[in-house]
């Protein structure tokens, strides 16, 4: 009889409190892992994912992964873009919304060589520049159109070379500028040999041009889903604590970043430097998208006019602040 009470009662307590699987989320970076993402790797690592009750994967990107081709099809819950790149998409069908902005300024330069004539912007004229493509180029063309520069290659406009992921044609001289993040390539020419004094920068913010850049990105029909909604708030709150420990506690953020590479390709004191830039990035930004930034955002593409305009017209319902608001709550 004890046997059987003993066994009841187990029985009973298995069915009142069943184990719970955590709600799966995956999240596709917009790269490949590296201290740009340290805030989402964080919280995986420190269990913020996991305290939510969240089971979170983290896709990393590479040159041929396109963030908003993995969502349409299907591969992820939610992708971290560029919003030039995010509100191309969306006017090409791939109904994208801003859930949440982590990421409070840009890190897009050009970088020049000093030795190539370049001092100001009107010493573009007749150049050649490296231009990162995939949707990278929307901030550069809108700039270029700005100045009053055809990109054609036509004389008096500038010849733009499609660069690779590294800063290879300004080393080579073969462009006198290329593009930069304050985080990753800059750092990339000093390590192969050139020094500050011998460059001339051209921050994006400082020319009136920036855009947004990291923000996370789900598809609207999602956002229709109260549990999906729901679900988004606990990953955004315990991604904004992943970013918080980052800019607290950086050499640690940039181990366990370096622990997920599974490539093995990233080097310690380049991934600390770029913590350190990628901190002042994100500080002071609780994740909320200013509706400013959004429409700087906006009023900088729509500027970029040409035969291929990166949007056409301004986006309704390409930002919303559900997910954020519940999230800060």
């Amino acid at each position: 009889m004890l046997k059987r009470l003993i066994l009841g009662a187990a029985l009973l307590v298995g069915i009142a409190a069943p184990a719970s699987a955590d709600d799966k989320v995956t999240l596709q970076l917009k790269w490949v892992t590296q201290a740009q993402f340290a805030g989402y790797y964080v919280a995986k690592d420190k269990g913020f994912y996991k305290a939510e009750g969240l089971d979170v994967t983290i896709k990393p990107g590479g040159p041929d992964i396109a963030p908003p081709q993995v969502i349409a099809g299907g591969g992820a819950d939610v992708i971290i873009d560029w919003m030039p790149a995010a509100l191309a998409a969306r006017e090409k069908g791939v109904p994208l919304v801003n859930i949440a902005q982590p990421f409070k300024r840009s890190g897009m330069m050009l970088t020049c060589r000093k030795d190539s004539g370049v001092a100001t912007p009107a010493d573009f004229k007749d150049k050649t520049l490296g231009v990162w493509f995939f949707g990278n180029e929307y901030p550069f063309m809108a700039w270029m159109a700005k100045l009053g520069y055809k990109t054609d290659g036509s004389a008096g406009g500038v010849k733009v070379i499609k660069q690779g992921f590294n800063v290879d044609p300004l080393i080579q001289k073969q462009a006198a500028c290329v593009s930069t993040m304050t985080y990753n390539e800059y750092w990339q020419v000093i390590d192969a040999g050139l020094k500050p004094d011998e460059l001339v920068v051209f921050n994006y913010t400082d020319q009136g041009v920036s855009t947004m850049e990291d923000g996370l990105y789900v598809l609207e029909s999602k956002l229709s889903d109260p549990a999906f909604t729901a679900k988004m708030a606990k990953f955004v709150k315990a991604t904004m604590k992943g970013w918080e420990f980052a800019r607290s506690n950086p050499d640690e953020a940039v181990k366990i970043v370096l622990d997920n590479d599974a490539t093995g390709a990233q080097m310690e004191a380049h991934q600390k430097r770029m913590m350190g830039e990628i901190n002042k990035l994100t500080a002071g930004s609780n994740g909320k998208l200013d509706p400013a930034d959004f429409d700087r955002t906006v009023t900088t593409l729509l500027g970029a006019g040409g035969d291929q305009p990166v949007i056409t017209k301004k986006p309704e319902g390409a930002w919303s602040h559900a997910v954020i608001d519940a999230a800060l709550k």
